[in-house]
C-alpha cells in the first residue's frame, strides 16, 4: 500500500492499465470476486478472496514509478538465492535425523519435511526457479566476481542435487522444461553446440542417475508406477496421492460442462465437486474429497469455459511480453504455468504470493536486462 502514497499515482494507475501482464493477473481476482454474485455459500467465497488479493494488489504496486539498478537487482536475487539454500539446508537436516524413516514414507506418497508449512509443491517450485535464477547470474558475473564465479554453480549444483533428493514432481518436471528450452534455444539459435550436448545429455543422465542412487527418488518413482494402473482409468485407491488427483480433475471437469456458461461460483467448488464424489465415488474417504486437483478446473468449475480459457489467455500474456531477456522469461513462466495445470497453487496463500511476486519481479527486472 505504501507504493500509492506519492504524487505520481496517476501515472502509476495509467501504467498498470497499459500493461496487459498487470491487469491480466489481475483478473485472476477479479473473476473469483464477480463469482460471488451467484456463489451460494459466502464464506467461503470470501475466504478464496481473501486468498487471492495479492493477484490484485501486486500488479498495482509493481505498476508504480520505483527503479532498482542494476546492482540491487542483483543483490535482491543473491538475497533470495541465500534464503532458499538455507531452507533447503534446514530440509536436508531434518532427512538425515531420520532416513530410513523417510526413505520408506517416499513409498507411500510422503515427502521430507519442508519449509512453507511443509508446501513441498510450491517450495520445490521455488527450488527449480532458484537454479534457473543463479544459472543466470553466473552466466552474467562470472569474468565480473571470482567468489560469484565458483559459489553460483556450486550452490546450483546443491540445488539440482537436493530438488532430486526432495523428489517432488512440480519442482522436477519445473527444473526439467527449464533444462528442454534451453537446449531447444540453443540449437535453434546455434549456440555452442557441446554445451548443447552437455544438456540435452543431463535430460536423461540426470533423473536415470538419481533413481539409481537416491532413495527417495527411486521410492518416489515406485510409488508412481504403483499408483500409474489407478490414475490412469480413474480408479479410487484411498489415499492414492494421483488417482484421487485424477479424479478431482475429471470432478472440476464435468461440473464446468455441466455449468458451461458462469460455473457455480468460487464458493460452491467444494461443495458442488463434494456432491459428484458422492454420486459417483460412494466409498472416496473424506479425507480424499479435495478441490479439482488442476488451476484450469478450479476456474472452469466456478466460471465456466470463459474462466477456463480467460485462464489460459492469462498464462499466454508473459509469451507475448517484450522483454531484453526472453530465454529466461520464457522458462520461468513456462515452469508457472505447468504447475497449475496439476495443482490448485492459487488457492493458497504461499501459491498466490510466490507466483505473482516472482513473475512481476523477473518482468521489473528483465525489461532493461540482456542476456
Amino acid at each position: 500500500m505504501v507504493s500509492f502514497f506519492h504524487v505520481g499515482i496517476k501515472k502509476q494507475i495509467r501504467n498498470y492499465f497499459s500493461s496487459p501482464l498487470l491487469w491480466g493477473i489481475s483478473l485472476l481476482f477479479f473473476l473469483p470476486l464477480l463469482s460471488g454474485l451467484y456463489s451460494g455459500d459466502k464464506n467461503e467465497w470470501l475466504d478464496i478472496i481473501r486468498i487471492k488479493l495479492p493477484l490484485l494488489f501486486l500488479p498495482l504496486a509493481f505498476a508504480g514509478p520505483f527503479t532498482f539498478s542494476k546492482k540491487e537487482w542483483e543483490w535482491l536475487a543473491i538475497i533470495f538465492i541465500t534464503l532458499i539454500t538455507a531452507a533447503s539446508i534446514w530440509s536436508m537436516v531434518h532427512y538425515t535425523t531420520n532416513i530410513s524413516v523417510i526413505n520408506e514414507g517416499y513409498l507411500k506418497a510422503k515427502s521430507i519435511i519442508t519449509p512453507l508449512e511443509n508446501d513441498h509443491v510450491r517450495f520445490s517450485w521455488l527450488i527449480s526457479v532458484t537454479i534457473l535464477m543463479a544459472g543466470w547470474l553466473w552466466i552474467k558475473r562470472k569474468k565480473q566476481d571470482k567468489i560469484i564465479s565458483w559459489l553460483l554453480p556450486v550452490t546450483a549444483v546443491w540445488l539440482i542435487v537436493f530438488l532430486h533428493i526432495l523428489a517432488a514432481r512440480t519442482g522436477i518436471l519445473s527444473f526439467y522444461i527449464t533444462v528442454l528450452i534451453a537446449v531447444l534455444w540453443r540449437i535453434v539459435k546455434r549456440v555452442k553446440i557441446l554445451q548443447t550436448i552437455t544438456l540435452a545429455t543431463a535430460l536423461i543422465v540426470l533423473p536415470v542417475g538419481a533413481y539409481f542412487l537416491l532413495p527417495t527418488f527411486h521410492n518416489r518413482a515406485q510409488y508412481f508406477i504403483y499408483d500409474l494402473g489407478y490414475f490412469s482409468e480413474a480408479h479410487y485407491l484411498q489415499g492414492s496421492n494421483d488417482g484421487v488427483r485424477i479424479i478431482s480433475i475429471k470432478a472440476g471437469w464435468n461440473i464446468m460442462n455441466t455449468h458451461p456458461v458462469n460455473g457455480v461460483g468460487f464458493g460452491d467448488v467444494f461443495t458442488e465437486t463434494k456432491k459428484w464424489y458422492a454420486a459417483n465415488y460412494p466409498q472416496m474417504a473424506e479425507t480424499d474429497k479435495i478441490y479439482p486437483g488442476s488451476e484450469w478446473m478450479m476456474y472452469g468449475a466456478a466460471c465456466g469455459w470463459p474462466g477456463f480459457l480467460l485462464l489460459t489467455g492469462i498464462m499466454m500474456i508473459p509469451f507475448f511480453v517484450s522483454l531484453q531477456n526472453k530465454l529466461c522469461w520464457w522458462m520461468l513462466n513456462s515452469t508457472a504455468a505447468f504447475s497449475f495445470l496439476f495443482d490448485i497453487g492459487l488457492e493458497v496463500q504461499f501459491g498466490v504470493f510466490a507466483y505473482t511476486f516472482i513473475v512481476l519481479w523477473w518482468w521489473a527486472w528483465l525489461k532493461d536486462e540482456k542476456m
